[in-house]
């Protein structure tokens, strides 16, 4: 029997690293029956971490899922949950993560408030419209300081905060919490701070308590007409249902962030934490219809009703190599799943059967025969899907918006040291590219070597673990490498590219002649332009010069002249080509031969538009004590880098700086000497950014 949907959340736990989020989930799991014992990441024991790689680093690499349940009010709910990963060299792991979510849980370190990290998560939850509770954790932490943190909130996210909750000391001193709605204090005992008793305030937090509950009030009213009408005729005629529904409404229309606070390690405040993820975030039928596309017409827009008698849709948002079948991650928007159910696959036309359903829970799952809509399964038997695929009902097909993947920055070489190994590399490096849509790998057909791309340095550490050590396969590995691009400074007209040839009976012939410039971001994203196009491309052939069925070609040639690169062997990105004349010839002309012809031509117009060397720039966030400050700066200046900002944060700075990626590799381990330890940093993509011509040259003449 279906779950009615009112009583299932789907939601994820995302922050920077190191702000506890898969301590906040194993402390979830614990209360709500899923363990019967607390795992530790410090311990390697974290449920939800279970590779290998994790236990050891202490970190979250890959999201993981489970089904929990919790009983609130007498009423039974079920709650999806996605621990993420906070290390930016695994964001697609969170953006995969929030395009299927309903809502979300954002963790801050009750020290550090918004982190770097914390902006990037945040961004991606404004992308797929994803409400948010806030919980500042680490409250025990010496130093932490709640109003501080809680004030970042709206400095650095511009997100308009509302605490439903404040801390009873800190540091050593954290007591418990008090919740501002009821006006009670929660006091949190036993083992593992399952018993949750409720006192009166204590007085020395009475006002603290008054002051955070007043504004409470007045930014509730202010979300709901009705209410602040009602509040500026009685303040006493407010009820706590009544802010409650004000704030639940805000939630849910990204008007307003529910704050709560706490210890997860120290197992304070988790319980209140689960049930305000029942009060503010969305159930499955609080969020609009998917929307999606007729794939016989794009243009075509097509919606899905969230029930169970919908046609089926659902999204695959993750897969998963396993021994005994690959499990594919689903989110099921609308319509109900048995299993042995036929399946289409509208963005390659291919079939599918779900042979077999799984309820997950981190590596552990629970067969199921059917599920419904609003639910997040692992599905058995799904061979030809990939991240970001539909699975619909083959009798009305509906293609649901993808994700969009950001491109790798860095790359290295890998050689496999026997035959059986170049064997085994090959399906290994499938297997982690259907995993992985951020990783990339591709053969150089001139030096032997195949080339791994990823999103930094411990991304392909990670890969390279789990060729060796993981699928025992021999490679030498060599130096991690900058992913550059290149672009061209100006434009070119009527450039022609020529390809003729007789060789004794049929010849080649192809004539084409284009246009080239720059193509800004504003092109890019209206022509929908993604890294596997690189350029834009325009035909502006009138009266049939060159017939249709050599356009594509002309396309294709010029496309596959980009990836190649022009100047050095890098992506050429960033420029439209016009395809504006051209000739056939009646006999001779061929497909081969205009694709010839269009790369003869892009090389031609690249030269006489003048092209220069890209490289990816890096946003670094630097956490340094201020005796370290001059060390850390002059050491940014020697790598090229550019400070943007600098922050002061109690007793230490915050220093944003703009740097090559070139000049990065190793750093965190001179940080750490130049700092006698004491300082920390965190690296993002910023953009790619022209080259000095000297450095270009050189990376030109050793690439």
């Amino acid at each position: 029997m279906a779950t009615d949907l009112r009583f299932i959340r789907n939601i994820g736990i995302c922050a920077h690293i190191d702000a506890g989020k898969t301590t906040v989930t194993e402390r979830i799991l614990y209360y709500t029956g899923k363990n019967y014992k607390l795992g530790e990441v410090h311990e390697g024991t974290a449920t939800m971490d279970f590779l290998q790689e994790e236990q050891e680093r202490g970190i979250t690499i890959q999201s993981a899922a489970t089904t929990c349940p919790w009983i609130k009010d007498g009423d039974d709910y079920k709650i999806n949950l996605i621990d993420t990963p906070g290390h930016v060299d695994f964001t697609i792991e969170v953006e995969r993560s929030l395009r299927v979510l309903d809502g979300a849980v954002a963790v801050f370190d009750g020290k550090e408030g918004v982190e770097a990290q914390s902006e990037t998560v945040w961004r991606q939850a404004n992308r797929y419209k994803v409400p948010r509770l806030c919980f500042i954790n680490k409250m025990d932490k010496l130093g932490a300081d709640f109003d501080f943190s809680y004030k970042s909130i709206s400095k650095r996210l511009g997100a308009n905060p509302i605490a439903v909750q404040i801390p009873i000391g800190h540091g050593n001193e954290l007591a418990g919490i008090i919740d501002l709605m009821k006006m009670k204090a929660y006091i949190f005992e036993g083992d593992a701070g399952e018993k949750v008793t409720e006192k009166e305030i204590p007085a020395e937090f009475a006002d603290k308590a008054a002051r955070y509950r007043h504004e409470l009030v007045e930014q509730a009213v202010s979300l709901d007409d009705t209410l602040m009408e009602r509040y500026l005729e009685d303040e006493n005629s407010i009820t706590m249902d009544d802010l409650k529904a004000a704030i639940r409404k805000g939630t849910l229309s990204r008007e307003c962030y529910p704050v709560f606070c706490g210890s997860a390690l120290r197992n304070i405040g988790v319980q209140r934490l689960i049930d305000g993820v029942i009060d503010y975030l969305p159930n499955p039928t609080e969020v609009p219809d998917v929307q999606g596309t007729d794939p016989r017409d794009p243009d075509k827009k097509l919606s899905r009703k969230l029930t169970d008698d919908a046609p089926f849709s659902a999204l695959v948002f993750k897969v998963v190599s396993d021994s005994h079948g690959d499990l594919t991650y689903m989110r099921v928007y609308s319509g109900e799943l048995k299993k042995g159910t036929r399946l289409l696959n509208p963005v390659n036309g291919k079939r599918e059967i779900a042979s077999r359903i799984f309820e997950m829970h981190a590596k552990d799952r629970k067969a199921l025969d059917v599920v419904g809509s609003g639910n997040i399964v692992a599905v058995v038997g799904i061979k030809d899907s990939v991240t970001g695929d539909t699975l619909c009902d083959p009798d009305d097909a509906i293609v649901l918006e993808r994700m969009d993947f950001p491109e790798p920055v860095i790359s290295m070489s890998i050689e496999p040291n026997t035959a059986d190994d170049k064997r085994k590399l090959s399906e290994a490096l499938a297997s982690i590219k259907r995993e992985d849509p951020s990783f990339r790998s591709q053969y150089d057909e001139e030096t032997g070597q195949t080339i791994i791309s990823g999103m930094g340095e411990l991304h392909l550490e990670i890969i390279k673990n789990k060729l060796l050590r993981d699928m025992k396969i021999g490679v030498e590995v060599g130096r991690p490498r900058v992913s550059y691009r290149e672009t061209i400074r100006g434009s070119a007209e009527k450039v022609r590219g020529l390809f003729k040839k007789q060789t004794g009976g049929r010849g080649q012939f192809g004539d084409v002649t284009i246009n080239v410039r720059p193509m800004t971001a504003e092109e890019a994203e209206a022509q929908e332009i993604k890294f596997k196009d690189l350029i834009g491309f325009k035909n502006s052939i009138i009266g049939g010069k060159i017939p249709k069925e050599f356009i594509p070609s002309v396309e294709k040639g010029a496309r596959d002249t980009a990836l190649g690169g022009i100047s050095a062997a890098y992506p050429l990105i960033n420029v439209l080509v016009e395809l504006i004349d051209g000739s056939v010839h009646d006999v001779d002309s061929s497909q081969i031969a205009f694709e010839q012809a269009a790369r003869l031509a892009l090389r031609d117009a690249v030269g006489k538009a003048g092209s220069v060397l890209l490289e990816p720039i890096m946003k670094v966030v630097v956490t340094v004590p201020e005796d370290y400050i001059g060390n850390v700066t002059g050491d940014l200046s020697s790598r090229r880098g550019m400070i943007v900002d600098t922050e002061d944060r109690d007793n230490v700075k915050l220093i944003t700086a703009e740097v090559p990626l070139s000049e990065m590799f190793g750093y965190t381990t001179v940080l750490r000497g130049l700092t006698q330890g004491r300082a920390s940093n965190s690296m993002e993509f910023y953009e790619y950014r022209a080259m000095p011509p000297s450095i270009a040259q050189e990376v030109i003449a050793t690439g």
